[in-house]
């Protein structure tokens, strides 16, 4: 299989020497491994460190946005995620499918906004470590990300017209402090931009093109706000993480924080024989990368979904990508997009990992929730089905129901809450 790593994934795997420890791994004895109180191997401590939440690097730059660590943008957006009057029938906003008392996600198979999305809502906390964004990694910064539901006809069912007259009323004196001066509206009509709908697309053809851009601008900043505030959601440590850290500090874990005897061999077999780390590992558990896992149809399997290859299209033609006229980066900053593989079997389906941290309390699961329990998904993963179309990475396993067991326990020890910035309900220079 051609290797479709992106530059940063490949520089993370590099750092923590996925692959080296993954080779050393299949040398430990069997016996070791299969006594959850067997003491953990240097290898395997390597392993764990890296998994560690301790071990995670800075957020890193994003140089298509150059608000993105500002903190006015911050508050704005803030104010913006939570605004319903974002949508076409002013009863959606961000936060509807993306609740921060579920994590930001929203626990039902597929999104629901103005209508029904085609895939399940991802979670966004720790995404601003990604390269791309979505399951299929159809925008490739945050910003880019935030535009794409709010003029979806199934998500926010909006347009950038609406939006930028939305901005103008409610939120001009915050928006001109960060962006500058607002552009004029008068004389456009009142919804406007380039949607599937047939009217407000006409209406958005006889704009000229400079107003056009004008408005365009006021859509990006809108996003570039909005991922000020969304990059700052992140993972807060579980007891996986304390574990690990007092078994790397040679110090006994608290009471509470220990590990039973199922949640260290589930742990083993994580880092082991289930080859889980292939995909889920760094530490927020993911590579941030595509793979097809012959994952089946959605539930009412009527949806035609191509994932990755569809996706990879589609970012590679955004007028909001990296190298776009509203980023703010250099070329030289888009190496991501400029070297990102686009064409290949192995993009047929293929998915974005998601992170393991929380994922047991995201049911249902997977890209259109076709799975309703965790256990489910082990067991798809052990018998490694063919895919509906392309070619699936799995292989069978061969656990045993204990085994399912055990990993279904040590994933449960991934849960915490999620930090963010406290809602606002108004501006505060």
């Amino acid at each position: 299989m051609t290797p479709t790593h992106s530059p940063r994934v490949l520089r993370n795997l590099s750092a923590i020497g996925v692959g080296l420890a993954l080779g050393i791994l299949a040398l430990v004895p069997a016996l070791a491994r299969s006594n959850p109180q067997a003491p953990w191997t240097a290898a395997e401590r390597t392993m764990l460190k890296s998994l560690s939440l301790s071990s995670l690097a800075p957020l890193p730059a994003d140089h298509s946005n150059k608000y993105a660590d500002d903190a006015a943008a911050l508050r704005l957006g803030n104010l913006l995620f939570n605004d319903a009057r974002l949508s076409g029938n002013g009863q959606v906003s961000c936060a509807t499918c993306h609740s921060s008392e579920k994590g930001f996600q929203d626990n039902i198979p597929l999104g629901k906004g103005v209508g029904t999305a085609g895939r399940r809502t991802m979670p966004i906390a720790g995404t601003a470590h990604s390269p791309w964004q979505f399951w299929d990694g159809r925008a490739d910064s945050h910003w880019a990300q935030a535009l794409g539901p709010l003029e979806s006809a199934v998500e926010h069912g909006g347009d950038r017209l609406q939006y930028a007259r939305v901005l103008r009323q409610h939120y001009r004196a915050e928006y001109e402090a960060i962006f500058g001066a607002f552009p004029n509206l008068q004389g456009l009509p009142e919804r406007a931009g380039p949607v599937a709908d047939s009217a407000r697309a006409a209406a958005w053809a006889r704009i000229t093109p400079a107003r056009r851009d004008s408005i365009s601008r006021v859509y990006a900043n809108m996003g570039k706000a909005i991922a000020a505030f969304e990059r700052q959601i992140t993972f807060t440590p579980t007891r996986f993480d304390r574990y690990v850290d007092a078994e790397l500090a040679g110090r006994a874990p608290t009471p509470g924080d220990n590990f039973s005897d199922d949640e260290r061999a589930g742990l083993r077999l994580f880092i082991g024989k289930a080859n889980c780390v292939n995909c889920h590992n760094g530490a927020l558990l993911t590579d941030n990368h595509f793979h097809n896992t012959g994952v089946p149809q959605s539930q009412d399997g009527a949806r035609a979904d191509s994932g990755r290859a569809t996706g990879v299209r589609a970012v590679m033609a955004s007028e909001f990508n990296c190298l776009s006229h509203y980023s703010d980066a250099k070329p030289s900053d888009c190496g991501e997009l400029r070297f990102a593989v686009t064409d290949g079997e192995e993009l047929v389906r293929a998915y974005k990992t998601p992170s393991l941290r929380n994922a047991v309390t995201r049911a249902p699961f997977m890209h259109a929730g076709q799975f309703a329990s965790i256990e489910r998904v082990l067991l798809h993963y052990d018998r490694a089905p063919s895919a509906p179309a392309g070619h699936s990475e799995l292989k069978r396993l061969g656990l045993s129901g204990t085994e399912v067991r055990q990993l279904a326990a040590f994933l449960k020890t991934l849960v915490s809450s999620v930090a963010y910035p406290a809602p606002v309900t108004s501006y505060t220079p």
